[in-house]
């Protein structure tokens, strides 16, 4: 690449993990599976939550919206990846870059947000539970999902606009297998303080804020569950919020990895590594999760899989309090 070579390229080239002929097909094996895994995990969960009227609540609308922006969001990187593995093509268009730079930025941002959603949904059913249907009413729902939509998109849409200033070298070469905005901005040939400014305060307010939210409502939920009497009620409290705690802690863990991982060292190859988790592990995990520790979804697969033994929980035995 050549500093002083300012010609826009037309063409990018994703490296991806190794260059190796005999590592690609490992490589693609690994990320087909774990693709497969998020979409129709995350799918199940969509048309469970549909299916069964036991699951038309807030909090698994908000789910069903996390499961939906999760497909979204491992389809967005992966499917690429795999083409160009597959054709043994590294190349992708500076149009195909922008484009999965914007909807990479939307999705991730869309994440954050229905997760922080998910939280004041906790914490109104734990700390003001005589008021949760009164407050928790269908337009609350709706506006609560279609703010985080319409800002993620506002913001990923005046990212990808600050990137079309820029101006690149010949040849781009990305020891990466995605696009993302800071390897893009890191590669420009032109002035990048005002992009800098603009990440730096997108990531402030989008990403402080939200996590702000999290951190707020969790205080009040355990304050909440603290002051319960007896064992039984603690414990019944805590399982309500356990699944989106998990979830909560493996996006923010493996977000903040990502993170410090390309501010503490330049290799790529390390960050492309540590994306990972964030883009394909995390998304594929959450249905697990959810799963694993939701007694209300793994009673709504069973019925949607026809399992269901004979005998089931009457409805006296389901609203028994602690």
């Amino acid at each position: 690449m050549e500093p002083g070579n300012n010609t826009q390229c037309s063409k990018f080239f994703l490296l991806g993990f190794s260059e190796d002929p005999e590592l690609q097909p490992l490589i693609f094996g690994l990320f087909l599976s774990r693709y497969l895994i998020a979409v129709f995990g995350n799918l199940l969960i969509i048309l469970v939550t549909i299916s069964d009227s036991h699951l038309h609540t807030p909090m698994y609308f908000f789910l069903s919206n996390l499961s939906f922006v999760d497909i979204c969001f491992t389809s967005t990187t992966i499917p690429k990846m795999l083409k160009n593995i597959q054709t043994q093509s590294k190349v992708i268009t500076y149009e195909g870059y922008i484009i999965q730079v914007y909807f990479y930025i939307f999705f991730a941002g869309l994440d954050d947000f229905l997760l922080t959603v998910m939280a004041y949904d906790h914490f109104v059913t734990i700390c003001r539970p005589l008021h949760y249907t009164v407050i928790m009413h269908p337009r609350l729902c709706a506006l609560l999902v279609l703010v985080p939509w319409m800002m993620s998109a506002m913001n990923s849409l005046l990212q990808s606009l600050m990137v079309l200033k820029l101006t690149f070298c010949r040849e781009v070469g990305i020891p990466h297998f995605l696009c993302e905005l800071n390897q893009m901005v890191q590669l420009a040939c032109s002035d990048t303080f005002l992009n800098g400014v603009v990440m730096c305060l997108a990531s402030v307010l989008l990403d402080g804020g939200p996590f702000a939210g999290i951190t707020y409502s969790y205080s009040k939920i355990v304050s909440s569950i603290r002051r319960i009497s007896s064992t039984q009620g603690k414990f019944k409290a805590f399982s309500t919020c356990a699944s989106h705690l998990s979830v909560v802690l493996l996006f923010y863990c493996t977000g903040l990895r990502v993170y410090l991982s390309s501010a503490a060292t330049h290799s790529s190859h390390s960050s492309a590594t540590t994306s990972v988790m964030y883009t394909v592990v995390t998304p594929m995990l959450n249905p697990f999760i959810y799963c694993l520790r939701n007694k209300d979804i793994k009673r709504a697969l069973k019925r949607v899989c026809g399992i269901v033994g004979i005998k089931r929980p009457t409805v006296l035995g389901q609203m028994k309090c602690p």
